[in-house]
């Protein structure tokens, strides 16, 4: 059996700018992580990534590079980070930076040199610049939509003061697209990877890994009126192109000629999880985030199929299967877990969200699924502040609210802002503990306080130990490396399974399921009842 680290690693995304603020301008920053690593420690993490922190004009939160390798004034310093990566190692703690490679930031040097040198040179072909439709050239190259909402397409002015090409942006207008049939956007981010690996980093989270490559010829495409936010089923001729493996194929070499394990993740929206699994061939990246398995509603039948087809299709292909339920993308599942109505990935919820969620049975079901989801086999990711329960913030003001996503459809899509509000720390300290000086880039709402890591600590039943606890036991018992075999004779709305010797059994329903006779409860999400397994809720067992 392989034993990589990154085929059971519980890996902790920090999102720097809400994290943890250590000079008070309420930013979170990479001092602000590395004074807290031994929380992470005491956690369980094996491994910390990092979303973007380098130079960048922060139009999409780092998501719009400038400069890849350097790091932004507003989160430190080169230096800061090389202290950040040292401390972690020195905790046993890997580190994984994010990476964006489908697109950079307007003010990158090469974009504002694509401006300047005008149509047909060899500074724009780095780029998707074309020639616009209709007869003056006044219509965009075709009708594609970006993810943020409006048209993926912006007319330049030229040198000389005219109108002039089109670029694509398939994210933020401020995010022009590179063309990866150019062999210089190749050779750079080859030196890119080589910086971080030479600092030595322990791998990359790729955003966008199913996108870089468009279809030949850049045909229109309508995306179905139920797609979510990373476009409809396939084909889509911007997402998921065959040509994109052979740039995979090239990063994965780099890595492997690296001592240490180092490790790629895609974040690659595909239809199935089949298609996703197409991403950690041998030969390609090693892990893929599993997002059927976020996107699964609390329900019993659908978690067992979901699970089933992880574990056939990631290990089919010799990868392990990752297992994820919130990131800085998606709403937190202590709230989404609860919805009472269908919202697509990327909309966000807010004050005019229909079908508001119960806080309570939110939790509840966050817990259980947090529950479930640390017992299967292979590797986790946990987002920051989903260890405190903590819901999606709903109630923000429209004025604080920054997601591009916002502000591109004029508030009618709430965007990801709820889930990237600063997380508390102490609860009576300025803004809980996040910075001394109380100021926070997003208002925290006052439930921060009874949720503040140093009131969990005390509580030996709140979310904060229940993840400690799982994560001891997941470690003791072999959890992630130990074959699952489902359990039947349980009532339709029981998820039963075990991993190794534990028995997992979760409620999704909302009648009681009776427990096995004699069975020994390890850990649960909530209070048993008397020999009975209450709603929404899910235990670790062995038998008696």
């Amino acid at each position: 059996m392989t034993t990589e680290w990154w085929r059971t690693a519980v890996i902790y995304q920090i999102y720097p700018r809400s994290f943890s603020d250590a000079d008070g301008d309420g930013t979170g920053d990479l001092p602000g992580v590395t004074a807290r690593l031994d929380a992470l420690r005491s956690l369980g993490a094996d491994a910390i990534w990092l979303s973007p922190f380098m130079t960048s004009p922060q139009k999409d939160a780092g998501y719009d590079v400038a400069d890849y390798c350097d790091v932004d004034p507003m989160f430190g310093t080169l230096a800061d980070f090389d202290a950040l990566l040292a401390a972690s190692h020195e905790r046993g703690i890997r580190v994984i930076v994010d990476l964006v490679p489908n697109h950079s930031s307007d003010q990158h040097p090469w974009f504002q040199e694509a401006l300047r040198a005008g149509p047909g040179g060899p500074e724009r072909a780095r780029y998707m610049f074309r020639d616009g439709a209709g007869e003056n050239g006044d219509q965009p190259p075709n009708n594609w939509q970006s993810v943020f909402g409006g048209p993926a397409w912006t007319r330049v002015t030229e040198p000389d003061g005219t109108p002039g090409q089109w670029y694509l942006h398939l994210f933020d207008a401020s995010q022009p697209d590179f063309d990866w049939s150019n062999q210089d956007v190749h050779a750079e981010f080859d030196r890119i990877l080589r910086f971080w690996l030479d600092r030595g980093v322990d791998g990359f989270r790729v955003d966008v890994a199913h996108g870089l490559v468009k279809e030949d010829g850049l045909p229109d495409y309508v995306a179905p009126e139920d797609a979510d936010s990373m476009g409809g089923r396939e084909p889509v001729p911007y997402w998921g192109q065959e040509g994109v493996h052979e740039v995979w194929r090239e990063w994965r070499r780099v890595l492997d000629e690296y001592d240490g394990e180092r490790a790629l993740c895609a974040e690659a929206w595909m239809p199935t999880t089949d298609e996703i699994a197409l991403w950690v061939r041998p030969d390609e990246m090693h892990q893929a985030f599993n997002f059927a398995y976020l996107q699964t509603a609390w329900d019993a039948r659908r978690l067992r199929e979901v699970v089933s087809e992880s574990l056939r299709a990631f290990g089919a292909v010799g990868a392990p299967a990752t297992w994820v339920l919130s990131n800085h993308d998606v709403v937190r599942h202590a709230t989404r877990l609860a919805l009472g109505a269908d919202h697509p990935q990327g909309h966000g919820i807010g004050p005019r969200t229909p079908g508001r969620p119960d806080p309570a049975v939110g939790l509840r079901r966050g817990r259980a699924a947090t529950t479930v989801m640390l017992a299967l086999p292979g590797s986790a990711y946990l987002y920051q502040g989903e260890e405190l329960g903590l819901p999606e913030v709903i109630d923000l003001p429209d004025e604080a609210r920054q997601d591009p996503t916002w502000v591109r459809t004029g508030g009618a899509r709430y965007g990801r802002d709820g889930c990237r509000v600063p997380i508390p720390w102490e609860s009576g300290a300025p803004a809980y503990g996040f910075s001394s000086t109380g100021r926070s880039w997003l208002p925290q709402p006052q439930q921060w306080r009874e949720l503040a890591r140093d009131v969990q600590e005390a509580d030996r039943d709140s979310t904060l130990n229940l993840y400690r606890t799982i994560l001891r036991l997941r470690r003791e018992l072999g959890t992630a490396t130990a074959q699952l075999t489902w359990e039947d004779g349980f009532p339709e709305h029981a998820l039963a399974f075990r991993s190794g010797q534990v028995l997992i059994l979760a409620n999704t329903g909302a009648e009681h399921v009776p427990l096995p006779t004699g069975a020994r409860t390890l850990v649960s999400s909530g209070p048993l009842g008397d020999g009975v397994l209450p709603p929404d809720t899910a235990a670790w067992l062995l038998d008696g």
